[in-house]
């Protein structure tokens, strides 16, 4: 299957994670109120950490690892039953440690309800096993039933919430969807493969389950901790704002992460047949696209935030604006990193240097998070995430360019940026004086930055993945 139709049902899949949540969100955000809202974020928070203990590396190592066995069917079977029961003991002490956590930390038994529907939730990820369809690039079958409980969810939640006291009922509908795709997937898989207890490998994935899973746990020391953290030293209102202010962010970066999710084992598969000079060209391309999208969407949600935040959540809201513009600078930072880690140090398994950038960025996270949260609040949480982020990026550029002779692209990146200046100047004049509601301001500055964008691609930027779509929209 090609890497665009790959592309496309990733996208799908990715992306409804976000999109269908969003849809809701409006509506949620109105009747639960930023209070409650916070409550369950701060709850979501504690339960991933759960679930990135049950889950380790497994993602990473999954789709590498059965990219690389699918095409022989013995090979897959032990592949994938090794990794399943390598993920089934870590899920199980992961389980049993949550339940425990209940009644022995205040702060969660105060919420344990809650927290219940946490344990259903890491249960549910479990059979999930998203990473042996991505192994296998099978994507179409997976999507369909993805948009199909995505959209009973919608329903669900207009059904079901009408009032403040229904934000159990919400967290539980949010976990639903992971336990009903779950169940379709797991039954759809002996389609490719089956459990095996012949030529089972497990000790050969274990130091990089734990690596890749400690990589990732270090991980979320500067993007989901900061939740958590948030909850325990400020108060359930500024976790709301801080999780409002992430929400658009969350569903672009998805877009571009299903890309780069594409992209791991096609780059993997060519790497272990040789294929150097198609591999650096796939690199390239992925930056100009990033280049391309990341920019013109980071200028418009910098500079129509508090538009953003109102049609996102309506009043009461407000406090989210500052966040939202330190945040949105990460989809290029992000996105440049998800390139060079998940494309180039993953395929290449330089595993140590991911745990070592992963080491850095917490480190840095969890530093910042004690001197700046306490009292900048929400806005602190963005400026730790922000900074962190851009201290991994250093970090995994200067392993990149040890291993290989790809370095960071500071001609392409002033060729975008020097090009959109002209749209940014004319954005903030928008904003400044152009008068109406927020969906009107919004449109405007959206339609041109639409406008200047396939312009500039057409006479100036000649991307060569973006321009061939162009002329296909234009016929």
């Amino acid at each position: 299957m090609s890497i665009k139709r790959n592309f496309i049902y990733s996208s799908i899949l990715v992306t409804s994670n976000y999109i269908f949540p969003f849809i809701t969100y409006p509506y949620i955000s109105r009747v639960l109120g930023v209070t409650n809202i916070g409550i369950c974020n701060f709850v979501d928070s504690i339960v991933n950490y759960f679930i990135l203990f049950s889950m380790m590396g497994i993602g990473i190592i999954g789709i590498r690892e059965i990219a690389s066995a699918k095409k022989n069917q013995d090979d897959l079977n032990s592949t994938f039953s090794s990794l399943f029961f390598l993920n089934a003991i870590s899920t199980v002490v992961s389980l049993v440690t949550l339940i425990g956590a209940i009644y022995l930390v205040p702060d969660l038994f105060q919420y344990r309800a809650l927290m219940y529907i946490g344990a259903i939730r890491l249960l549910s990820n479990f059979f999930l096993v998203d990473w042996f369809y991505r192994g296998i690039e099978k994507f179409k079958y997976v999507t369909s039933i993805t948009i199909g409980v995505k959209c009973l969810y919608v329903i669900a939640v207009f059904l079901f919430i009408h009032t403040p006291n229904d934000y159990p009922v919400y967290y539980l509908l949010t976990t639903l969807m992971i336990t009903i795709n779950a169940i379709f997937n797991w039954s759809y898989i002996r389609h490719f493969t089956q459990l095996t207890l012949k030529k089972l490998a497990i000790k050969k994935y274990v130091s990089q389950f734990f690596i890749l899973g400690f990589h990732s746990m270090l991980t979320t020391m500067y993007t989901s901790f900061n939740v958590a953290y948030l909850g325990f030293v400020t108060n359930p209102t500024e976790v709301g704002y801080y999780t409002t202010a992430t929400k658009l962010y969350t569903i672009i970066i998805a877009l571009y992460s299903a890309f780069t999710g594409v992209m791991l084992p096609r780059i993997s598969a060519l790497l272990s047949e040789g294929k150097e000079e198609e591999f650096k060209s796939l690199i390239h391309k992925s930056i100009g696209v990033l280049f391309s999208i990341a920019i013109p969407i980071v200028i418009i949600a910098c500079t129509f935030s508090p538009e953003i935040i109102e049609i996102i959540s309506g009043k009461g809201f407000e406090g989210a604006i500052p966040a939202t513009r330190i945040v949105m600078p990460l989809i290029l930072i992000i996105g440049y990193e998800q390139i060079i880690v998940i494309q180039i140090l993953m395929p290449l398994k330089r595993d140590k240097a991911i745990f070592i950038n992963s080491i850095i960025g917490a480190s840095v996270g969890i530093l910042l998070n004690i001197l700046l949260v306490a009292f900048l609040k929400s806005t602190g949480s963005a400026i730790v995430w922000l900074i962190s982020e851009i201290s991994v990026l250093i970090s995994a550029q200067y392993f990149v360019q040890k291993n290989t002779e790809i370095k960071f692209p500071f001609k392409e990146l002033s060729k975008n940026l020097l090009s959109y200046i002209p749209a940014m100047a004319i954005c903030i004049l928008i904003y400044l004086n152009v008068e109406g509601n927020a969906f009107l301001r919004l449109g405007i500055s959206s339609a041109f930055i639409g406008i200047y964008f396939f312009i500039v691609q057409r006479f100036y930027l000649r991307n060569e993945i973006i321009l061939p779509l162009i002329y296909k929209l234009k016929k």
